[in-house]
């Protein structure tokens, strides 16, 4: 994939201000944008398939999900920004008897997303479509890996009546492309979705250049807390392996820190431990795989190196901890589960965005909440147990942006994602994602 250098990185920038100061876009009426959002939709389900096959040549996403989160997620994301640009209205502030005070949302101008390799398409539809759907002009840097989706997609966008620079698209490494947009004097807003070390490095670019806003998304540690109330613990220990393992652990919100009430430890976890053999790892095109490859080299190493740390600090491993088909030449890990991780383990501490699930036993209410809160990140948590009031107390005490109960993984765009702590800040999906692509400008008109 082509390096976009500093030079390419400013003439993008300079098309996408130029796009949007003569109103080609910005000053369409929203009616008009929202027709051609729905064409982006549509076109994007036309194209299903297609997509999905570059997705998963470029990332090893298993073929069945990426069909349902990737191409089909995006193109809901899309029609969802559609049917909600025309719903976002100004205010009329209660101030005088003879002043009109007025709230308008107006586009930002120029927004830069960068977008990871996980889940590219469905990733990038978060960033593009409400900006867009604003009114703004974007400049979007796929990952270096993971960039072919993306490319297709603006061709699509092109293709259904977006006007020329509106959309411009960069390719190449963070520290050569990605720097130069962040640092870029005229990008007005920075979002992000990677890891807490780019995104500090996105923050120092803002304050180095025009102090442009930073929206980041940077992962998590998520905990997944089973009481021995929970219903039903085979499903439980299911959709938990699904919880940690699906996409081979390359998804932000997987929960990758099992946590069990002590009473019942040995028997569940048994159970996470049947259900993570019986995944089958593969070919991610094999319509029969559950588990796809790992992105890179580079991570499949990392990941091993988790594994292979938490065995020396005294964690316990169940199963998997290895690189499986090297036959095939693929970057292919077995599920992996350690036990007797405690808290200051660096697996119960640091994200490994890979299939490794650690697990931690607790005894009562309060540890498993001290347990769940005791690390740098605040993205998502699972909460297993039949006794609502235990859950309602669970949902208030954990530090997450998103608690499930007696689930997990659930999404939809009408409720936002976003994280606290060394997660980030600002959301992805709903209404609230809009404020990201807007300002708030006061008219004081005196009567």
């Amino acid at each position: 994939m082509a390096t976009a250098t500093a030079k390419d990185v400013d003439r993008a920038v300079v098309s996408a201000r130029r796009a949007f100061d003569d109103g080609r876009w910005s000053g369409l009426a929203p009616a008009a944008r929202k027709k051609v959002l729905h064409r982006i939709a549509d076109k994007i389900e036309a194209e299903a398939l297609a997509l999905t096959v570059l997705g998963v040549r470029d990332n090893g996403t298993e073929f069945n999900m990426a069909l349902k989160a990737e191409a089909g997620s995006a193109a809901g994301t899309f029609r969802y920004y559609a049917e909600a640009l025309d719903k976002v209205a100004g205010e009329v502030a209660p101030t005088a008897p003879d002043v009109l005070g007025l709230v308008h949302r107006a586009p930002v101008g120029v927004v830069g997303a960068i977008v990871p390799w996980n889940f590219p398409l469905m990733i990038g539809a978060w960033k593009l479509a409400p900006a867009l759907a604003m009114g703004n002009s974007v400049v979007l840097k796929p990952a270096e890996t993971a960039s072919l989706s993306l490319l297709r997609l603006a061709e699509i966008c092109a293709d259904c009546g977006l006007p020329d620079g509106v959309l411009n698209v960069v390719t190449g490494p963070g520290a050569v492309t990605g720097a130069a947009l962040s640092e870029h004097m005229d990008v007005d807003v920075m979002v992000f979705t990677g890891s807490g070390a780019t995104g500090r490095r996105l923050l120092v670019a803002s304050a180095r250049s025009n102090l442009k806003r930073c929206y980041l998304e940077l992962g998590g540690k998520s905990p997944n807390i089973v009481f021995a109330d929970a219903k039903d613990l085979d499903h439980v220990a299911k959709v938990s392996a699904m919880g940690i393992f699906r996409n081979s652990g390359q998804v932000c919100v997987a929960g990758s820190r099992l946590l069990v009430e002590a009473s019942i430890h040995e028997e569940f976890v048994a159970r996470v431990v049947a259900h993570a053999q019986a995944l089958r790892v593969g070919d991610p095109l094999d319509m029969n795989t559950q588990i796809g490859a790992v992105n890179s080299e580079t991570q499949l190493a990392a990941n091993l190196a988790h594994v292979e740390r938490a065995a020396a600090q005294g964690g316990e491993v169940l199963c998997g901890g290895g690189r499986i088909l090297s036959e095939t030449g693929g970057t292919y890990m077995a599920p992996t589960v350690v036990a007797g991780v405690t808290q200051d383990a660096d697996l119960f501490q640091k994200e490994v965005f890979g299939p490794v699930l650690s697990v931690t036993a607790f005894e009562s209410e309060d540890e498993a909440l001290r347990l769940a809160n005791a690390t740098d990140y605040g993205l998502a948590a699972g909460v297993w147990s039949q006794d609502l009031s235990r859950a309602h107390r669970c949902v208030a005490g954990i530090r997450a942006g998103v608690v499930h109960v007696n689930t997990y993984g659930g999404a939809d765009n009408t409720v936002p994602l976003g994280g606290v702590g060394q997660s980030g800040n600002g959301h992805d999906k709903s209404l609230h994602a809009l404020e990201k692509y807007v300002d708030l400008k006061t008219a004081w008109i005196q009567l």
